[in-house]
């Protein structure tokens, strides 16, 4: 029944670089294992931090920068693929907007933070392997050496190597059917700053909103029956994706104006757009998992970051008060699953109407008017999800 007094986190992203904040602040002393052999301050587009994730990310100590980073967001605008609303709200007043901010911005601050706390981050080790024993366990890496601790956190995305040592039948990345692309470029008149603009086109959905530099950030999810990892998509000549984007919002408004303005160089290709289904168990032995190699939700939630920062302040939550680390991991589980399996649900949901397809085009600008006074309301639509704080001076009860 010890507590847990060290910990190794597996992958240095932003769930990993939350949990290891929040572990030093709870007394556990943290060490960082990634698989890469540098800092990845420089992938990735942009993603968006609602109020309940922004207010995660005060509780290790960075909520004032993440208000500095990015763009806020204060009102989201619904169209069809014509620039006809059918949704148009205010986010909800009493709480701080949104923020699309960069990744690399966020990942750098992070890890800027988790140095400056005596945080050690070890690059160029790849996780194989891992070694329970009663009191401790053990993580081997490629490269033949090893490490110690009380527990080990697995924060490695959505392909996590600890997920297969926890539960080797554990389901993988499930592909959505849409790959991402995004980008920025000069477009004066289209957008106002603090607006969200999400349009339902004919063949893909496309989003954009101001950027903090004036201009116009933007984003298409497209259909493809092959999905296509972000490395491999990278390979494509982007003038050939841009020429691809052109053709299916041909018909599409505002974003045929958009990429009519870009050129090749505007274009990030982001890969396949994936989903991690429910899991058995989040944890077995000395090994948990936590952000989205325990719970990916689609993109269209606006909460992959903040659910994955929710998760690594709870975790350590329950490993500084929980006697005991199978205590623990229960107790974490207990409290994070059916939050975010809900949230992940009604994404997934969501998903499915990014591009309808005609019938069901016409049934959605049909099911429109009603839908803008019933389940489109702000506090129904955000409420539940945005309000959601947690009390770190709280004492867990265990489960």
């Amino acid at each position: 029944m010890t507590q847990a007094r060290t910990a190794m986190i597996i992958g240095s992203g932003i769930a990993g670089s939350v949990a290891a904040l929040a572990l030093h602040r709870a007394g556990i002393e943290p060490t960082v294992f990634e698989a890469y052999d540098r800092p990845s301050d420089d992938v990735g587009g942009e993603l968006m931090l609602a109020p309940n994730g922004i207010d995660a990310l005060g509780i290790v100590g960075v909520e004032d920068d993440v208000h500095r980073l990015g763009s806020p967001i204060r009102r989201t605008v619904m169209t069809d693929g014509r620039g006809r609303p059918f949704g148009d709200f205010e986010h909800l007043p009493d709480l701080p907007p949104s923020r699309a901010v960069k990744r690399a911005d966020l990942q750098r601050l992070l890890r800027e933070r988790t140095e400056a706390a005596g945080v050690r981050i070890v690059y160029g080790r790849r996780l194989v392997g891992a070694t329970d024993s009663p009191d401790s366990i053990t993580a081997n890496f490629a490269d033949g050496s090893s490490a110690t601790a009380d527990v080990l956190i697995g924060a490695d995305g959505i392909r996590s190597a600890v997920r297969r040592l926890i539960d080797p039948g554990a389901p993988t990345a499930q592909y959505t059917g849409m790959l991402g692309l995004g980008g920025a470029v000069e477009v004066p008149s289209v957008g106002e700053p603090g607006v969200m603009h999400l349009a339902n086109g004919h063949d893909a959905f496309f989003g954009h909103w101001i950027g903090s530099d004036g201009r116009v950030n933007w984003f298409s999810n497209i259909t493809s029956d092959e999905p296509m990892a972000m490395s491999e998509a990278r390979r494509v000549p982007a003038d050939r994706w841009l020429n691809r984007l052109r053709r299916v919002h041909a018909e599409d408004v505002p974003a045929r104006e958009v990429l009519d303005r870009a050129g090749p160089q505007d274009v990030f290709p982001f890969g396949a757009i994936e989903i991690l289904p429910p899991l058995r168990t989040w944890y077995r032995g000395r090994m948990v998992l936590v952000g989205d190699a325990a719970h990916a939700p689609s993109p269209v939630s606006g909460q992959g970051a903040s659910l994955a920062s929710e998760s690594a302040v709870q975790l350590a939550r329950c490993l500084r008060d929980v006697p005991g680390v199978q205590a623990a991991f229960a107790t974490y589980e207990m409290m994070r699953r059916p939050r975010v399996e809900k949230i992940a649900a009604d994404a997934a949901r969501a998903n499915q109407a990014k591009a309808p397809g005609p019938v069901a085009y016409a049934l959605m600008r049909l099911l429109a008017p009603v839908a803008r006074h019933t389940v489109l309301k702000p506090e129904r639509m955000f409420g539940p999800v945005h309000r959601h704080r947690i009390d770190w001076n709280r004492t867990v009860t265990p489960a």
